[in-house]
């Protein structure tokens, strides 16, 4: 979790995520962009939800904003891709104790979803990026990607992580000729951690 705070935007309106991503296609013609992020914190009531002073607020968007951006300038590379695999975080698993029943191999190093729980939200992801054939991987962490990426052949990645560490990840994905699309989880934490379902659809 390479935040030092923690967050919850899932109780936050869909509109809100419609407005970064407005904000995300305008980013270049913006000088005000500090002031329409605290227009956007106010106006959804982002600190009275979240909990997170102004400061802490404006980084999570700001990071936001520089994912969507991101994903839209990738847009048309990666749908011109046709291997592509979907990583998820562990975390977002409905449990994490012995309710689930996924199982782990260390070898690949990934989860393998038993799809237990129809509320759970890996299971769900895992499911549907199958029937558009996408491999599926669950992982525990960040630094399992890239041993996956070098053992298996991809052209496209879609992968769901806190905005800090997709965009700690870019540069990695760029350094090896990869088209991503990344999902920022909308509340973070070490566990039962949360991602729009929607925009994964999007993505996928």
């Amino acid at each position: 979790m390479p935040y030092r705070f923690t967050f919850d935007l899932s109780k936050v309106p869909r509109f809100f995520f419609t407005e970064i991503a407005t904000v995300s296609y305008q980013k270049g013609m913006h000088k005000s962009l500090l002031d329409r992020l605290q227009s956007l914190i106010i106006k959804f009531r982002i600190e009275e939800a979240t909990g997170l002073n102004i400061n802490d607020a404006i980084v999570l968007l700001q990071d936001f904003i520089d994912v969507q951006a991101v994903n839209m300038i990738e847009r048309s590379k990666f749908l011109q891709t046709k291997k592509r695999a979907l990583f998820l975080p562990h975390c977002s698993r409905k449990y994490l104790d012995s309710r689930c029943r996924a199982s782990f191999n260390a070898d690949i190093p990934s989860y393998t979803c038993a799809h237990c729980s129809e509320e759970c939200l890996v299971n769900q992801s895992s499911q549907l990026a199958a029937t558009k054939g996408y491999d599926v991987y669950i992982v525990p962490g960040g630094s399992c990607i890239p041993k996956i990426l070098k053992n298996t052949k991809y052209e496209g990645v879609v992968g769901v992580a806190c905005g800090e560490e997709i965009k700690m990840f870019g540069p990695f994905l760029n350094s090896i000729g990869l088209a991503g699309q990344a999902i920022p989880l909308i509340k973070n934490g070490c566990a039962n951690t949360v991602f729009n379902m929607e925009t994964l659809v999007n993505a996928l």
